[in-house]
């Protein structure tokens, strides 16, 4: 097991003036056994980032370090890495014991007996000790990403590093990897990167969150710390699914005058914003409220676009009454709740759950409310 560490990391593509820069000054620590999820986009630069520490790619500029060793010179072998892929590349041509025990044969010097006990127990324990004869052909897409975990994990590696492992699986089948993936990390407690462009998968399996866009570093924190206190908008409106709606406004005095309608600040709004000319309010689906009660402040009438039943909840898309522009907001409401599209409907955005961004650079200039229980630090950021 071993840290890693990313030192002021650049990767271009091309040179000159039609350069690519893919990866953009990323410093990293990550600590030894740490589940560390890469999250961003297509093109944010997180595949590149992880294939600069696996020694796949060579960075343009700046250090990796895989515990208190500099590897830029080393090639993918040398640094004890373990990769998943997207595809498994599993060799059809050979059977799963064969597959699981290649890469030991390869790089160690484990008999043959030695290299038969480690396959078989590791096969044993990713619930595929019955396969080992068959080949992946033979094999459902779940029981060869097993075989491909697999063979990752018996060559005891100081770092996993899994490149969306789970993205051509079934939705059920995800649900239940991802339950097995965090098994895992628990029992081997073995540093892992976990590159994925799926909210449920970074929110649920990662210690920390990485979340990038078109290379540079946004946000580094908890999966909570980056829901509940995200340092700009586009880390707001990436982590969350439904993602956080946005209304853009201008200030006027105390007043917000945004998409559609008017929302007095509170006194702690009006200190965070100060100066700020151009504000854009957010606030998460399922802490705006639909309301009966005419005589609620911040209420505003709005209609319904689009209902989607999910069971017990909806998410109910909207657009403001007085907006003269096709825009929808979506709220999350209670799924045994009648509601019909064309309705016309009261909202609430509880001023506790608001958050309010410079509308021209995106950084986060206040927060939301969170009661004591409910305070997380404040992230690294940018």
């Amino acid at each position: 097991m071993a840290a890693i560490t990313l030192d002021s990391v650049t990767k271009r593509f091309g040179e000159g003036g039609d350069a690519i820069l893919a990866v953009d000054d990323v410093s990293l620590d990550i600590k030894d056994g740490e589940f560390v999820v890469f999250v961003g986009p297509s093109g944010s630069g997180k595949s590149t980032l992880m294939r600069i520490v696996a020694g796949l790619e060579t960075q343009s500029e700046g250090d990796v370090y895989i515990g208190d060793t500099l590897v830029n010179q080393f090639g993918p072998r040398a640094r004890d890495i373990a990769m998943v892929f997207q595809n498994y590349a599993l060799y059809p041509n050979m059977t799963v014991e064969e597959n699981m025990s290649f890469g030991l044969k390869m790089s160690t010097e484990l008999s043959t007996s030695e290299i038969k006990t480690n396959v078989t127990e590791t096969a044993e324990m990713m619930g595929i000790g019955d396969l080992l004869d068959n080949k992946p052909g033979e094999l459902s897409g779940g029981q060869q990403q097993r075989v491909a975990l697999g063979r990752a994990i018996v060559r005891d590696p100081n770092v996993f590093l899994m490149d969306e492992p789970l993205s051509n699986l079934d939705a059920k089948l995800r649900t239940t990897m991802r339950t097995e993936i965090n098994r895992l990390q628990n029992d081997l407690d073995v540093t892992t990167l976990y590159v994925t462009h799926d909210q449920t998968e970074a929110m649920t399996m990662g210690d920390r969150l990485v979340v990038l866009d078109h290379g540079e570093l946004q946000q580094v924190g908890t999966p909570v710390d980056c829901f509940y206190r995200p340092v700009n908008q586009f880390v707001a409106g990436f982590i969350g699914s439904p993602s956080m709606n946005f209304f853009n406004g201008h200030m006027e005095n105390t007043t917000l005058r945004a998409d559609g309608f008017d929302y007095e600040l509170t006194t702690r709004m009006q200190s965070s914003v100060g100066d700020t000319d151009e504000v854009v309010l957010g606030a998460r689906p399922e802490d705006i409220v639909l309301r009966d009660d005419p005589n609620v402040d911040y209420e505003f009438e709005a209609v319904v676009d689009v209902v989607e039943p999910m069971g017990s909840i909806a998410y109910v898309y909207l657009r403001p009454k007085a907006q003269e522009i096709d825009q929808t907001f979506v709220v999350e409401t209670d799924g045994r709740r009648p509601i019909t599209e064309d309705e016309y409907i009261k909202v609430k955005i509880p001023d506790k759950d608001v958050h309010l961004f410079d509308g021209e650079t995106g950084r986060t200039i206040h927060q939301r409310e969170l009661d004591s229980e409910g305070q997380v630090a404040v992230s690294e950021q940018r």
